[in-house]
């Protein structure tokens, strides 16, 4: 698998961008439709926001760039509030992680204990950092979905229309 520096960055910075379009559409939504039940694989939107960013965080750890996450997945963060405040710190140690990496630190397997699977995994290091973009993307398909049933403004999620420049937080 190639996985890089530059491949990183590009995800990292992609990822932050597409979590401020999401803080911007929740702001636009009422708690309660928020928190609306909507026959979604994690019910509602809020429950989704809140699993992405608690595997991201569980991620994150696993390939040692901070501490596991406390709580449950769907409940990681009591409001929407809460939320956008830890994603966006969240979103800010990502980039600052990819940007200061080098080719041999994407190297060598990560190996964890699953709790949900009840079994332990020992996986290339690449395809962990692949695997954790992918997961975001997947869920926030999700969100965007749900946000459109809404009523609401999904983001714009194609890569290609990513900003060249910043701000992605």
């Amino acid at each position: 698998m190639l996985v890089t520096r530059d491949y990183c960055v590009t995800m990292a910075r992609y990822n932050a961008w597409q979590n401020k379009q999401l803080r911007d559409a929740f702001e636009a939504l009422s708690d309660a439709e928020l928190r609306k039940e909507r026959k979604a694989f994690f019910g509602s939107i809020f429950k989704t926001a809140n699993h992405i960013l608690w595997a991201d965080r569980m991620w994150m750890y696993r390939l040692g760039i901070g501490d596991a996450p406390e709580g449950d997945h769907l409940s990681l963060t009591p409001t929407p509030a809460v939320w956008a405040g830890e994603r966006y710190k969240t979103d800010a140690r990502l980039i600052a992680w990819a940007e200061k990496l080098d080719t041999v630190d994407l190297k060598g397997d990560v190996v964890w204990r699953s709790v949900m699977a009840d079994r332990d995994f020992t996986h290339p290091f690449d395809l962990c950092v692949s695997a954790l973009f992918n997961h975001q993307t997947h869920h926030r398909g999700q969100i965007h979905a749900m946000l459109t049933a809404a009523g609401a403004t999904a983001p714009v999620t194609d890569l290609l229309f990513m900003p060249e420049e910043g701000p992605w937080l």
